[in-house]
């Protein structure tokens, strides 16, 4: 087979300018000409096929803005019972549980209830409880609502010594008289307090130190041969200390009362019901 000879001493004329050049020299273009080095040129980048890649024409996971009742009604997490769908991109067949609650109690103030059909807090007449928001079918059996009065007010119970004279007790029984809200005048320590509400004694002010007040049905309580009335009361704490007091709710149908030191005779009052 024949082969093409070295070229060593050989020349060769320019395809562009017709220029005499080395033929081992010359260099060929990308159209075929076979130029002097010098005039050798790259192919111009505008020359080159242009390269069209489609635009997107959709976003991968998209987020779009959803209504806010859409958004309250999304859950986050795994549900085992089944999934809401508000943007209705499956087709959902949530499972339905069916079950019997025996007893339900519900504790705490009236006031802390929310009801439709009442908002009276008085014991006379109490709210109803609605149940709402539960994803399962249930059959209810009993529903109990354990509730307490709104407090109808607080009294400030201190001690005053020096048998003050216009305490209904004056020069009876312990020179120590209970004071509310600061005053032992008859007028002021007499109360007058409302069946079905709810009223609290506190005796955190150290003066009350030894000195616990009770009720009972009897002027001067346990010192005047009665004894204890607990319907409805509530302790809390010692006398004397933070937090100390004694409520009492009073029931339907209660008696005259009277409030006294359960350790020192003639020191506290009547309670009109």
């Amino acid at each position: 087979m024949s082969k093409y000879a070295s070229g060593k001493y050989a020349y060769g004329i320019s395809d562009r300018s017709g220029f005499r050049y080395r033929l081992r020299d010359m260099r060929q273009e990308w159209n075929g000409l076979l130029v002097g080095k010098d005039e050798f040129e790259e192919k111009h980048p505008q020359l080159f096929p242009i390269r069209v890649r489609p635009d997107g024409q959709a976003l991968r996971k998209a987020r779009p803005e959803i209504t806010l009742d859409q958004e309250r009604i999304i859950q986050y997490g795994f549900n085992p019972v089944g999934f809401s769908d508000p943007l209705n991109l499956f087709d959902i067949n949530n499972l339905v549980a069916n079950g019997l609650v025996g007893s339900v109690t519900i504790g705490g103030d009236a006031t802390s209830i929310d009801t439709e059909t009442d908002t009276d807090t008085d014991a006379d007449s109490l709210p109803t409880a609605t149940l709402t928001g539960f994803g399962i079918a249930a059959s209810v059996g009993t529903v109990t609502i354990s509730t307490s009065s709104e407090l109808a007010a607080t009294y400030t119970v201190t001690v005053v010594g020096g048998n003050p004279s216009n305490h209904p007790y004056y020069n009876f029984g312990s020179s120590n008289k209970f004071a509310i809200n600061g005053s032992t005048a008859t007028a002021d320590v007499n109360l007058s307090l409302n069946e079905g509400s709810t009223y609290r004694f506190d005796q955190s002010d150290s003066s009350n130190i030894g000195h616990p007040l009770r009720f009972s049905t009897t002027a001067n309580g346990t010192h005047g041969g009665g004894s204890e009335y607990t319907t409805g009361v509530t302790t809390n704490g010692t006398p004397g200390y933070a937090g100390a007091y004694t409520q009492i709710e009073i029931a339907s149908g209660a008696p005259t009362l009277y409030y006294y030191c359960t350790n020192h005779s003639g020191m506290g009052a009547q309670i009109n019901t």
